[in-house]
């Protein structure tokens, strides 16, 4: 025993000491009331919404008055190259063909070639005159509109932990996605239909996959629900033999049973939060067939998007689920993430061209181009885009020079461009700037927490002080970073 007592160091022998110990004690309670105190004020943690378990839907005050009440979020996986599109760099032009000096001899796949100029030709737009790619003429005519970012950052050059890292705020899977979080903050306008949706692109789904729309540690109810113009939601109808009276009076028995056992346990949240799920489910039986349905869409309408297109079915597709996506905006969905691009496949199913970039682009610019300008202008037609917030977005950018033995770009998380147009945006403004090739951010560099945080600014939330509580830590979709980017927004 003695030994034993020798060997204690001396933080362990105050710790024995009697009245060192009673002094600590007092000033560890101390603390823990103060917490209590501070946290039963709303004083210590984040501004957490309060929500009506039997309502978890139901419509939530934000921080502060909002510009959007809807969020539609245009999500292009690959990584779509800014120096294709957005981000015009005539110092490339004239060094096509040489080497990048003092750049890196390896990039993500392998080693660099020489420097590519852009692949299509960039002309001036607006009156802004700001210069836009050939590649997107659509969209192109919507540059006074827009409030472009162009250096912007992420984490990973890798595209599951970087779709990670723009829907979540984390590279690693497990935490909520930014529809979760909005959904969760503020709830929905429309009580029959999801507060959040995720509509996949036609030739599949993301590389992170669910990880886009699902609510990680937050309650089940704030995950998006996914579905698109050819693939509803399923098992919506009764089973065949079943009368639409004999389902009405079946739910109305569920529903008065459900009622009863939960009076017999007040104070149940899950048992409400659950049975809530499947009262929003029994309404969506109704309510998601009638929004599904395009064939109430005027011809002229389908033509504007190209969703009549013949010749290119995927385009087809990809239009009508960008009509879908303006019905959901049209009856109060909160917040709709729509998909142009699916999984790693080579740059064939999505904007990661690293083969041919040129061939490919040609592919994928077609499918996106004129649908989503059209969705942006029927938006703003119908004077819905004056409560919507529209962002479009990509993982992260791509390299000037093209891969050694091809004619593609390399991953580049250093600088790439977003964009946001719609409510509460400051229109035809350009922010941030890249190199002189488009490689790195050089001024006002954001990372995608900026971007994030901005995001939630126009919904009227502090992303500082939306938080939930897991596992020891007021998480928050930011993490312990983010600042709003004011120069974008009105």
């Amino acid at each position: 025993m003695r030994n034993g007592a020798e060997n204690i160091s001396p933080s362990g022998r105050q710790l024995l000491d009697r009245r060192a110990f009673l002094g600590n004690s007092a000033t560890a309670l101390s603390s823990i009331a103060l917490t209590s105190l501070l946290g039963t004020e709303g004083l210590l943690a984040g501004k957490r919404p309060v929500i009506d378990p039997s309502r978890p839907y139901a419509p939530r005050a934000p921080h502060f008055a909002p510009k959007a009440k809807n969020v539609l979020v245009i999500f292009c996986p690959g990584a779509v190259s800014q120096l294709e599109t957005w981000d015009y760099k005539p110092e490339l032009i004239k060094q096509d063909g040489k080497p990048l000096v003092g750049g890196p001899s390896v990039t993500f796949q392998g080693p660099a070639g020489n420097l590519a100029k852009p692949q299509y030709e960039f002309r001036p737009r607006g009156q802004t005159g700001k210069m836009v790619s050939e590649m997107i003429p659509h969209l192109a005519e919507l540059t006074d509109d827009i409030a472009f970012i162009h250096s912007l950052t992420s984490k990973s050059n890798t595209h599951g932990p970087a779709e990670n890292f723009l829907s979540t705020g984390f590279v690693q899977d497990g935490f909520p996605s930014m529809g979760g979080w909005v959904s969760y903050a503020l709830g929905s306008e429309n009580q029959n239909l999801p507060a959040f949706v995720s509509i996949p692109d036609p030739r599949g789904i993301p590389q992170s996959s669910v990880n886009n729309w699902g609510p990680g540690f937050l309650p089940a109810e704030f995950q998006g629900t996914p579905f698109s113009a050819s693939k509803p939601l399923l098992h919506l109808d009764p089973p065949a033999g079943i009368t639409t009276d004999q389902n009405q009076a079946a739910r109305s028995l569920l529903q008065r049973m459900n009622a009863r056992h939960l009076e017999q346990h007040p104070g149940d949240g899950k048992l409400a939060a659950r049975i809530a799920s499947y009262e929003l489910a029994a309404r969506m039986q109704l309510s998601v067939p009638e929004i599904n349905n395009l064939n109430s869409e005027p011809a002229h309408v389908l033509k504007s998007y190209g969703a009549d297109s013949t010749s290119n079915p995927i385009k087809a597709g990809f239009a009508k689920n960008c009509i879908l996506a303006r019905r959901l905006i049209e009856r109060g969905v909160r917040f709709v993430q729509l998909f142009n691009g699916a999984y790693a496949s080579g740059g064939e199913l999505n904007w990661d061209g690293h083969k041919d970039l040129k061939k490919q682009y040609d592919v994928h610019a077609e499918i996106l181009d004129q649908p989503a300008a059209a969705l942006i202008k029927d938006l703003r037609d119908r004077g819905l885009l004056e409560e919507t917030l529209v962002v479009w977005c990509t993982e992260f950018g791509r390299m000037p020079m093209f891969q050694k033995g091809a004619k593609g770009r390399d991953h580049n998380p250093d600088g790439f461009t977003c964009w946001m147009t719609g409510a509460g945006v400051n229109p035809g403004v350009s922010h941030g700037v890249t190199d002189e090739l488009g490689r790195k951010a050089i001024h006002d560099v954001h990372p995608l927490y900026d971007f994030n945080a901005t995001i939630l600014h126009l919904l009227g939330l502090d992303h500082e002080q939306l938080t939930f509580y897991h596992n020891g830590i007021e998480r928050r979709l930011t993490n312990v970073e983010g600042n709003v980017i004011g120069e974008v927004i009105l």
